[in-house]
């Protein structure tokens, strides 16, 4: 398939962007995360509290404050975030449940 975007002709369709739609903290610094496919997805974030990118959320009130921004979890201004791909590749599904979070 070929698409044009910007005068410029691709020879692939465009990618699919996966994108956090609702988002929620959880004890323990998990996440409940909803993507722009539908699914619900839980993410434990304690492993990469050990990073010096994401040390500062170890603070349990700054891992609180996580927000959404064009579609990213966000945290501290703008100053840390993470890919939405990363989570819902390496986060677990949330089963039996349509609701949001």
């Amino acid at each position: 398939m070929m698409y044009v975007e910007n005068g410029i002709a691709y020879a692939e369709g465009p990618a699919f962007i996966r994108n956090v739609v609702n988002i929620r903290p959880l004890k323990d610094f998990r996440l409940l995360l909803k993507f722009n496919t539908g699914e619900i997805k839980t993410f434990d974030f304690t492993p990469l509290l050990k990073s010096p990118a994401f040390m500062p959320l170890s603070n349990v009130e700054l891992f609180n404050d996580v927000y959404i921004d064009y579609g990213v979890p966000t945290w501290d201004d703008g100053s840390i975030d993470i890919s939405p791909d990363f989570i819902y590749q390496n986060g677990t599904p949330l089963e039996g449940d349509s609701s949001s979070p």
